[in-house]
């Protein structure tokens, strides 16, 4: 009975060691990188897009992204930069807006545990509609992590803005 009972406690413990040993481990880069997912449009009963809500999938191999609530001065202030394209005459221009910027803020997203590698999706909601005389836009974008490493940068697929009524 009792090597019996021992058995069984020793299958379960066996079970749980080779279950926890063979889990892969996430490992990514240091250097932070991201991908485009998609952009949203949301258009108003003038059938103009008021907002897009961009989103975009990121991976950080020691998972040091984000800023504290006092991560306030550069080049703390901000670590999602987001640069703005009008389409002008065919030729996309960079519109550097006075007083005003589409940077975000990341809060610390760096997980438990000895593994920092870390994966998941952020998504922003950008006002759009008295930007712009131009009915095409587009928004180029990347992401800095605590040690300053710059992701690589993600340009969206043009975004109509205006849309005739049908």
């Amino acid at each position: 009975m009792k090597m019996r009972i021992f058995f069984k406690i020793f299958i379960i413990i066996f079970s749980f060691i080779l279950f926890f040993a063979c889990q892969k481990i996430e490992k990514y880069p240091d250097i932070p990188e991201i991908e485009f997912v998609g952009v949203t449009r949301i258009i108003n009963p003038d059938n103009i897009i008021d907002k897009v809500v961009l989103k975009i999938s990121f991976t950080d191999g020691d998972g040091d992204i984000g800023l504290t609530q006092n991560d306030t001065l550069p080049p703390y202030d901000y670590n999602f930069f987001i640069k703005y394209f009008e389409k002008r005459d065919g030729e996309f221009v960079e519109v550097v807006l006075k007083d005003f910027s589409f940077n975000a803020r990341i809060p610390v997203l760096t997980p438990e545990g000895r593994n920092k590698s870390i994966k998941g999706e952020i998504q922003d909601t950008i006002i759009v509609n008295t930007m712009s005389a131009y009915d095409t836009i587009r928004f180029e974008t990347y992401i800095v992590d605590r040690a300053l490493h710059e992701s690589n940068v993600i340009i969206t697929p043009d975004i109509i803005t205006k849309y005739t009524k049908k």
